[in-house]
């Protein structure tokens, strides 16, 4: 961690240099970004725009105050990864359960009234993150954020107890937005009006902003009942400890998920058939009735609730948003966003594959970073555009997914003995888990090929780096201090781009080196886009973050004789830093080379995105390219 960049510093160093803002308990007039919504994708979004002391960004939430009892807890391990780049993944691993293993049941050959294990899986394939699937309370992440947010320069705090009842929109004005807001906390009806550049509605399934959008959410629903409950229990159920479903004979499923703390435990428990046109609502269910449920498909082990820390019921059902923004498909030419959705607004899904939380930060990353181009010039405002094309495919595949997951959950079993029988095989079940396991661990979203997404021409040059997927960060050792890392973890979720230069086996000490080249061409040419899109007075990688991984040993190199563009001056002082080279760890099974299949002969450049997407890959003296990439998207400084 960097901190003395602009003069010693003491205190807490996660604490930002406070920038000017506006007083204490005053909702300005006008502000560049207004959310909605105190929820994952709201405070997501949030935490990215602190990042930005020159952006004005306020969020507002109906409710009066902070979340206490999240209802979502399942955390992928993509999301682990993002939580890195925010700074508090290791607080999450230290409060949080681990999910390592998954064990299945089904109904015991010798007497189908009684269940009984048939297989235990490792949750998660080895090599596919550097971080664990996770399960902690939705309530203590958005503390989280809530933290990263006070810290930031801006000191954000969220407005509660604001309701939003209106906007309009009116491009000749300077701050086109205008959203009326209520009181949510008085009787009085009074309103105020805040003007803002844009709006981001992200206040749940029901959402106030995608309404006055005209737009809807679409689906259908799977016409069965499930009950959730966070409960203490006293149980002889030998797996409670791990991830477990259990498919009955004839009393339906479970999905159990132990929960932090080491002693709660979640159970998703399947209730009724709904008939057609049947709604939860006219049904009276009980927490008893969950209980009783839960107890009659453990059978013969026994459940004994001593406590009930919260429970629901729902409807299984994933709908989707034609649209995540305010712009009609025939006009995409000719106007740019000014309001979007995110999250549960545009999106929802059954809890069963732990994916609504996970994808609403997801909207919130990819949106945030996008904003912050745009309202810094560094990219015009059609560039907004990319955010709905993105989310919204990444939904609907995902809303696939938890459609077929749900569905063989939910389906009556197959009769012993009797393939033709209808209904799903349990061994089925258990294969569908094992061979989607990316998608419930969040690192399967892949964007289509775009101005911000290569065509894969050179990904042969690292085919472990796949364009369009999420940077698979790998071990390396830190040149300057001999540090063993993850190399992903130089991505913060601080808007920049990320270029990483894989040398060849060429000494990159040598006059003649690539890589010296590539430093070379970024340093001093028109048509570097370091020196294109870094403002005067700015940081060289204020913008474009260079780093380099070499092949050699960090023995066998002296940080002196690499080119000084790798040893930026920087801030107020000029201090160098030395944390910009990195070699390979020699120990078996750990060299990036080898794990992301990076060409040893040619080497590649990888570009990076703010939201940790590979952009695309080129060979290190393809300086066309590298240029002709960003200049398709960003405006010189």
């Amino acid at each position: 961690m960097q901190f003395h960049l602009n003069g010693f510093r003491t205190g807490d160093p996660e604490v930002a240099e406070a920038a000017v803002s506006a007083k204490a308990g005053e909702f300005p007039a006008s502000v560049d970004v207004l959310i909605v919504g105190c929820g994952p994708a709201g405070l997501t979004l949030a935490a990215q725009l602190s990042a930005f002391p020159d952006i004005v960004t306020r969020i507002v939430e109906q409710k009066p105050g902070p979340l206490e009892l999240g209802q979502a807890d399942g955390i992928a391990c993509r999301t682990m990864e993002m939580f890195e780049a925010f700074g508090f993944s290791q607080r999450v691993m230290k409060e949080g359960y681990w999910v390592n293993e998954t064990s299945f049941w089904r109904p015991d050959p010798a007497d189908s009234a009684k269940i009984v294990r048939y297989d235990r899986v490792q949750d998660v394939e080895d090599g596919l993150s550097e971080f664990p699937h996770m399960i902690l309370n939705q309530a203590r992440v958005h503390d989280f954020y809530l933290q990263v947010m006070r810290n930031s320069a801006r000191r954000l705090e969220p407005d509660y107890g604001k309701r939003f009842v209106a906007l309009e929109i009116d491009e000749t004005q300077p701050y086109p937005v205008k959203v009326t807001l209520q009181r949510s906390d008085a009787d009085s009806e009074a309103s105020e009006i805040v003007r803002a550049k844009y709006v981001v509605g992200c206040d749940g399934a029901r959402s106030a902003v995608r309404q006055a959008l005209g737009r809807a959410l679409h689906g259908d629903s799977a016409n069965q009942a499930w009950g959730v409950m966070d409960v203490l229990a006293v149980t002889d159920f030998p797996d409670i400890r791990l991830k477990v479903l259990i498919q009955s004979a004839g009393e339906g499923s479970i999905v159990l998920i132990p929960r932090e703390g080491g002693y709660l435990v979640r159970i998703y428990v399947e209730l009724d058939k709904l008939n057609a046109n049947e709604r939860l609502a006219g049904k009276s269910i009980t927490v008893d009735r969950l209980i009783a449920a839960t107890r009659r498909i453990l059978n013969p082990y026994r459940f004994d609730v001593k406590e009930v820390g919260w429970w629901s019921v729902y409807e299984i059902g994933q709908r989707l948003c034609e649209k995540f923004d305010d712009v009609p498909e025939a006009e995409i030419a000719t106007r740019a966003p000014r309001v979007f959705i995110a999250g549960d607004a545009c999106h929802t899904h059954s809890p069963k594959a732990g994916q609504g939380m996970n994808v609403s930060m997801q909207d919130g990353f990819n949106l945030g970073w996008k904003l912050a181009h745009v309202l810094r010039g560094q990219c015009a405002p059609e560039f907004l555009h990319s955010y709905s094309a993105e989310r919204h495919a990444v939904a609907k595949e995902l809303i696939d997914f938890d459609r077929e997951w749900a569905k063989m959950i939910s389906a009556p079993l197959k009769k012993p003995g009797v393939p033709e029988s209808e209904g799903v095989d349990p061994e089925a079940v258990r294969a569908y888990f094992v061979k989607h396991g990316r998608y419930t661990a969040g690192t399967a979203t892949c964007y289509a090929p775009s101005v911000l997404t290569g065509k894969g021409s050179f990904q042969s040059l690292a085919k472990g780096f796949a364009i369009g997927m999420r940077f698979h960060s790998a071990p390396v050792v830190r040149l300057a201090d001999a540090k063993e890392m993850s190399l992903g973890h130089c991505s913060k979720a601080d808007g920049r781009w990320r270029i990483y230069a894989f040398a060849d086996s060429g000494d990159p000490a040598s006059p003649s080196s690539r890589i010296r080249a590539l430093c070379e061409f970024l340093s001093v040419s028109e048509e570097s886009p370091v020196r294109r899109y870094t403002g005067a007075g700015q940081d060289l990688d204020a913008v474009i973050d260079l780093r380099a991984v070499f092949q050699q040993s960090h023995r066998s190199l002296r940080v002196e004789t690499l080119p000084a563009f790798l040893l930026p001056e920087k801030g107020r002082l000029g201090l160098r830093d030395y944390e910009k080279m990195f070699c390979a760890d020699p120990r078996d099974g750990r060299d990036i080379f080898d794990l992301r299949q990076i060409d040893r002969g040619s080497g590649c450049i990888v570009v990076v995105r703010p939201d940790q997407y590979v952009a695309d890959i080129l060979p290190l003296d393809d300086y066309k390219k590298l240029s002709s990439y960003f200049s398709g998207f960003m405006q010189r400084a």
